[in-house]
C-alpha cells in the first residue's frame, strides 16, 4: 500500500475511534453540565416573583446572585486537585448530588441572610465541576481535537437556556401556590432534583480515564493513550503549586474574568431586560429568554470546528470578546424588545464562542497537577466576575433605576479581555507550532513546568 494511502486509512480509523469516544462521553456530560447551569442561573427567573414575595431589593438580588462565586473561588482549586487524585467518577458524582440538594433547599429561604448562605453553599458545592470537565477532556482527547470537544461541552450553556427558561416560566405560572408553595419555590425544588439523579448516574456511567474503560479494546486503549503520551512528552509534570507563579496563567485568569463578566451579564439579567423591554407575562419572558441561547448553538459548533481545522486559537477568543463587548454596549443605545433581543443574542453567541475556545489555551500549556490546579485557578478567578458584575449592575439599578451604566462598564472589561488574549504567544497555543515556541517561552517568563516548544 502506498504510504499516503496507509496514512489516510490510519487517520480515518483514528477519526472513527474518537467519534466513538465522543458519543460515549459527551451526551451525558452535556446533560450534567446543562443542569449545573440551570441550577446556577434559575435565580434570574425566580427573581421575577421572589423579590416581591420576600421583599428583597435589586441590590439584595445582585449580591445573592454573585455570592455564589465566593464559595466557588474558595474550593475550585482544591476540588480539581482532588478529582485528579481520586478520579472523575466519584468526585463529579459527589459534586452533582451536593449542589442538587442545596439548590432545592434554596426554595425555603426567607431572609437576605439565608439567601446569601444558600447561594454561597451552592457555589461551594459546585466548585470544581466545570474545571473538572475541562481537565477530564485532557484525559481522553489530544489538543488537536479539543476545540470541538470544548464547544460540545459549552453547548450545555445554550441548551440550559433553551430548556431552563421556558420550563421555569411554566413552573412559576402553573404551580404557583400549589401545596402552599410559590412558583419560584417550586422552580428550585423541581430543577434541583435532576442534578441529584445525574450525580448518582455518574457513579455508574463515567470512567476515570482510558485505562478503566471496559468498552474499549486493549488496542483502542493503546492508540488513545499513545496520542496523549506523545503530546505530553513536551509537558513535564508540574510542581503542585507551580502554576501559582506563572505570569501566563494569571494573564489567562484576567481573560477568563472578562469572559465570565459577559456570560453572567446575559445569564443573570436577560429575563429582567426582556421584561423591561415590554414582555410582562412570566411565560413570555421565559420563551423570549430562550431565543439568544437557541441561536448560539450553531456559531458555537462552527467555531469549534474552525479552531480545530485551522489550529488557530487566540483570535477565536479575542474577536469573539470584542464582538460581545460591542453588542452589550449597543444594547444600551435603544429601547424595545427587538433591540434587546438582537444585541443580547449577538453578545450571547460571541461570549459562548469565547468561553468554549478559551479553554484550549491553558490546556495547551499545562499538564498533570499543573493542569488540575492551573485550570481550576483560572476558572475560579475568572468566575469572580460572576460576583462583581451582577452585584455592580444590581447596585447601579437600585441607585439610578437603569442598568445601562453597569452594562457599559462590563462591556469595556470584555473588550479589554479580548485585547489581552492577543498578548499570549501564538507559538505556545496554536495547533501548528514552530521552533519559535522555544524563544517565546523564555520571553514570557514561564516557569519550568510549562512546555518548551518542539525542537527543530
Amino acid at each position: 500500500m502506498h504510504p499516503d494511502a496507509r496514512s489516510e486509512a490510519s487517520e480515518r480509523k483514528a477519526d472513527a475511534l474518537y467519534r466513538r469516544v465522543t458519543l460515549r462521553l459527551m451526551p451525558f456530560l452535556i446533560i450534567c453540565y446543562m443542569f449545573a447551569i440551570i441550577d446556577r442561573l434559575n435565580i434570574a427567573m425566580a427573581k421575577l416573583q421572589m423579590l416581591s414575595s420576600l421583599g428583597f431589593s435589586e441590590a439584595v438580588y445582585g449580591l445573592g446572585a454573585g455570592v455564589f462565586f465566593i464559595g466557588y473561588l474558595l474550593f475550585d482549586v482544591p476540588s480539581n486537585l482532588i478529582l485528579h487524585r481520586v478520579g472523575a467518577r466519584w468526585w463529579l458524582g459527589r459534586i452533582m448530588i451536593t449542589w442538587g440538594v442545596v439548590s432545592a433547599g434554596t426554595a425555603f429561604v426567607e431572609t437576605p441572610f439565608w439567601f446569601y448562605v444558600f447561594r454561597f453553599l451552592l457555589g461551594l458545592s459546585e466548585a470544581g465541576f466545570f474545571a473538572g470537565l475541562v481537565l477530564y477532556a485532557t484525559y481522553w482527547f489530544p489538543a488537536a481535537r479539543r476545540g470541538r470537544i470544548y464547544a460540545l461541552m459549552v453547548l450545555a450553556v445554550p441548551l440550559a437556556g433553551v430548556v431552563g427558561s421556558p420550563l421555569a416560566g411554566w413552573i412559576m405560572t402553573h404551580l404557583d401556590r400549589a401545596a402552599g408553595l410559590d412558583g419560584w419555590q417550586w422552580l428550585f425544588v423541581i430543577e434541583g432534583l435532576p442534578s441529584v439523579i445525574c450525580g448518582l448516574l455518574c457513579l455508574r456511567m463515567l470512567d476515570n480515564g482510558i485505562g478503566t474503560a471496559s468498552w474499549l479494546t486493549p488496542a483502542e486503549k493503546a492508540t488513545l493513550q499513545a496520542n496523549l503520551t506523545l503530546e505530553d512528552a513536551e509537558k513535564p509534570a508540574a510542581r503542585p503549586s507551580g502554576f501559582l507563579t506563572s505570569p501566563l496563567v494569571w494573564l489567562m485568569c484576567l481573560i477568563c474574568f472578562a469572559i465570565s463578566a459577559g456570560m453572567y451579564v446575559v445569564g443573570f439579567w436577560l429575563p429582567s431586560l426582556i421584561r423591561a423591554a415590554g414582555v410582562q407575562s412570566i411565560e413570555g419572558v421565559g420563551l423570549y429568554s430562550a431565543i439568544p441561547w437557541l441561536v448560539a448553538i450553531l456559531p458555537l459548533l462552527l467555531c469549534g470546528r474552525s479552531a480545530d481545522i485551522s489550529g488557530e486559537r487566540r483570535w477565536h477568543v479575542a474577536a469573539a470578546l470584542i464582538v460581545c463587548g460591542a453588542a452589550l454596549a449597543m444594547s444600551t443605545t435603544g429601547e424595545g424588545l427587538t433591540v434587546a433581543l438582537v444585541t443580547l443574542t449577538i453578545a450571547n453567541c460571541a461570549v459562548l464562542v469565547a468561553l468554549a475556545q478559551f479553554w484550549n489555551l491553558p490546556a495547551a500549556i499545562l499538564a498533570g497537577y499543573g493542569a488540575a490546579g492551573g485550570i481550576a485557578l483560572i476558572n475560579s478567578i475568572g468566575n469572580l466576575a460572576g460576583f462583581f458584575s451582577p452585584s455592580i449592575i444590581g447596585a447601579v439599578k437600585t441607585a439610578t433605576g437603569s442598568t445601562d451604566a453597569g452594562i457599559l462598564g462590563v462591556a469595556a472589561i470584555i473588550v479589554l479581555g479580548g485585547l489581552l488574549t492577543l498578548a499570549i504567544p501564538r507559538a505556545l497555543v496554536d495547533g501548528k507550532r514552530t521552533a519559535a515556541a522555544g524563544p517565546a517561552r523564555k520571553l514570557t517568563g514561564l516557569p519550568s513546568y510549562l512546555p518548551e516548544g518542539p525542537t527543530p
